[in-house]
């Protein structure tokens, strides 16, 4: 019988399609993260409802996603400050998930290009 729901395993799975996501932890709690930084993950906070997902995006599409569907998409006062969002995973389905954890991909990756630009060039100037 195929399994439909979609759980922290389904995140995992469609995740680790992407180039360089790998499985870690973040506070104990099951993360994916790309390049060393959060890509998403099982909620520490208590204020997050089970079966949710915190999954890292940029405070403009996290702006969309609660505007487009409150009933989906939510931040609790824990996480207002951070560049995520928290996903009720009983109201996503799989091109959902796939598109969200694309758009949390760009923008990881996209934030942790210049760090690691100057990563490598800091060691350049070094070893000359």
């Amino acid at each position: 019988m195929p399994r439909n729901t979609i759980d922290f395993d389904t995140v995992r799975d469609i995740g680790l399609t992407f180039s360089g996501v790998q499985e870690s932890t973040a506070y104990g709690f099951p993360a994916l993260k790309v390049n060393g930084q959060l890509l998403a993950c099982v909620p520490a906070n208590r204020s997050a409802e089970p079966n949710s997902v915190v999954v890292r995006v940029d405070f403009d599409d996290r702006a969309e996603l609660l505007a487009w569907d409150p009933n989906v998409y939510y931040v609790t006062d824990h996480y207002v400050g951070y560049s995520a969002v928290v996903v009720r995973l009983s109201r996503v389905n799989h091109d959902m998930l796939r598109d969200l954890l694309g758009m949390a991909y760009k923008f990881v990756t996209r934030k942790a290009a210049p760090q690691a630009r100057a990563r490598t060039g800091k060691r350049r100037r070094a070893e000359h």
